[in-house]
């Protein structure tokens, strides 16, 4: 119910009010005397006139407002025709349709995950089998070194009019001029061989479409486009469809940086195992010569107290010395060699200094306590 319906019921109801007002004062009226009679007539006449003055004023200021907001309603609705007439007119112009191909495919590669320069290149320029000149929009490297290749250079023109129908015939031969304009661009993609331009390269090239509507309205009229595309090494892919495909190359990325990094982390183990083998093979030559110089020591010590020492005491018999000859001690101590690893999983066996190590000795760290 709007304003002026809502007043006009008001203004009925006030009458009808007023109505048996009057009527019950004029019944009154006549059981008294005239002027006592009209005085309560004159008091319902002004109450009723400052109400309709009221209400008068009141659906004015309503009118007024609405007035107003059907005014900015039809602004606003022009605005917007017009505004989406300027764009229509825009995506009719091949070169503002490829660039806003161009900006959808940049949104759903910034989506994906994938980083310029890196995983991707905008627009790089090859040259195919054919000696011709080609340039897509997009080039995906994928993990193994070899590239997809993207375009969005798609007609939509017969969409547009599709859309814009007013008549159902004339709808269907749109949508059938539009299925037949990406069937002819498949036909005219594949004929530049953008794979041979880039190599090592996928053998077939992705169509980028930037709305799921403009593929979906084309299979209306012709649902074996697809096959199609994929008979000439063409595969369309719709923003959604285009994003599943990116995330997997980006995936893959990551899987093949891991990889590396692993591979990395390997030959870093390897290089720390040969040092630790040549170090494990010094600590044993010193261990021998430790050994084998304790081995001399001893033998020194024995000859020299059976030769030396027994004559030089009786120095010390005949008072000759102030203070007695010392007597060097045998050395009894052994050198720990180093054992193989005890257990198939090679952990256990001794430290350099003879300590046992077992397994809880040996921290998450890899450390020994």
């Amino acid at each position: 119910m709007d304003a002026a319906s809502l007043l006009l019921g008001l203004l009925v109801g006030a009458l009808l009010a007023t109505a048996a007002t009057l009527g019950a004062v004029a019944l009154a009226a006549r059981r008294r005397p005239a002027a006592a009679g009209l005085e309560p007539v004159h008091e319902s006449l002004d109450h009723l006139h400052r109400l309709l003055t009221g209400m008068e004023r009141d659906r004015a200021t309503a009118h007024g407002e609405l007035r107003e907001q059907m005014g900015t309603v039809g602004q606003a609705s022009a605005q917007l025709k017009a505004e989406t007439a300027a764009l229509v007119t825009a995506l009719r112009t091949p070169h503002i349709r490829g660039r806003w191909g161009e900006v959808q495919l940049r949104r759903v590669v910034e989506v994906a995950g994938l980083l310029e320069h890196c995983d991707f290149v905008e627009q790089p320029s090859g040259t195919s089998d054919a000696d011709a000149g080609v340039r897509p929009d997009l080039v995906v490297t994928l993990s193994d070194g070899r590239q997809v290749i993207v375009d969005a250079k798609v007609p939509f023109t017969g969409y547009i009019e599709a859309v814009q129908a007013t008549d159902e015939a004339v709808r269907r031969q749109r949508v059938t001029a539009h299925a037949r304009q990406l069937r002819t661009h498949i036909d005219q993609l594949a004929a530049r061989r953008y794979p041979t331009a880039f190599r090592p390269a996928a053998p077939f090239t992705v169509l980028f479409v930037p709305s799921d509507g403009f593929l979906t309205t084309a299979l209306e009229a012709e649902p074996a486009l697809l096959e199609h595309g994929f008979s000439r090494d063409v595969v369309v892919a719709t923003p959604s469809t285009l994003l599943a495909l990116l995330r997997t190359v980006a995936y893959s990325w990551r899987q093949e940086r891991l990889a590396r990094d692993a591979d990395q982390v390997l030959d870093v183990g390897r290089r720390l195992h040969a040092r630790l083998t040549t170090l494990s093979g010094h600590l044993t030559r010193l261990g021998s010569a430790l050994g084998a110089t304790m081995t001399r020591y001893n033998e020194t010590v024995g000859s020299y107290e059976r030769s030396v020492l027994t004559a030089a005491r009786r120095f010390d018999d005949l008072g000759v010395g102030d203070t007695p000859i010392p007597v060097p001690q045998e050395v009894e101590a052994t050198v720990r060699s180093l054992r193989p690893a005890e257990g198939a999983d090679g952990i256990g066996g001794h430290d350099i200094g003879g300590r046992e190590i077992s397994r809880a000795d040996i921290g998450r760290d890899g450390t020994t306590g």
